[in-house]
């Protein structure tokens, strides 16, 4: 390590020994695959070659694991009786192909989507009455 530039340490989570040190500028590349999903700390500390330290926090999430797509319930929702849930589970699988199997989650059609057809079809039924008694 040079005495000209800064040095930093980057520190994970609560962990007390950095798990890299390195002169700057500097790419690291953070591997999450070896992280726990869930949210973690990245914690940079500085040190000028005048022995003056910064620190910058990141906070990050890490979603590594299968999508999971829940339907018929929503967060902090108040529920009775028996619901009836969509439960989907799906990879990224492998980057470099795409996998159509189990990567689209199937949905109910809204409510509101119903109506409007309902209303269209409704509309449509009114115009070809009123039309014929027109012409004849």
């Amino acid at each position: 390590m040079t005495k000209d530039n800064s040095i930093i340490f980057l520190f994970l989570d609560q962990e007390t020994q950095p798990i890299s040190m390195m002169d700057t500028p500097v790419v690291f590349d953070l591997d999450t695959s070896k992280l726990t999903d869930g949210a973690h700390v990245l914690k940079i500390v500085s040190r000028s070659p005048s022995g003056k330290e910064g620190v910058r926090f990141i906070h990050f999430t890490v979603a590594n694991g299968p999508s999971i797509s829940v339907e018929g319930i929503k967060e902090n929702e108040i529920v009775d009786g028996v619901l009836s849930l969509m439960i989907n589970a799906y990879d990224k699988g492998n980057q470099k192909s795409f996998i159509i199997s189990g990567s689209e989650t199937p949905r109910t059609i809204p409510f509101w989507v119903w109506v409007i057809i309902i209303v269209f079809i409704a509309w449509a039924i009114y115009y070809e009455i009123t039309s014929a008694n027109v012409a004849v």
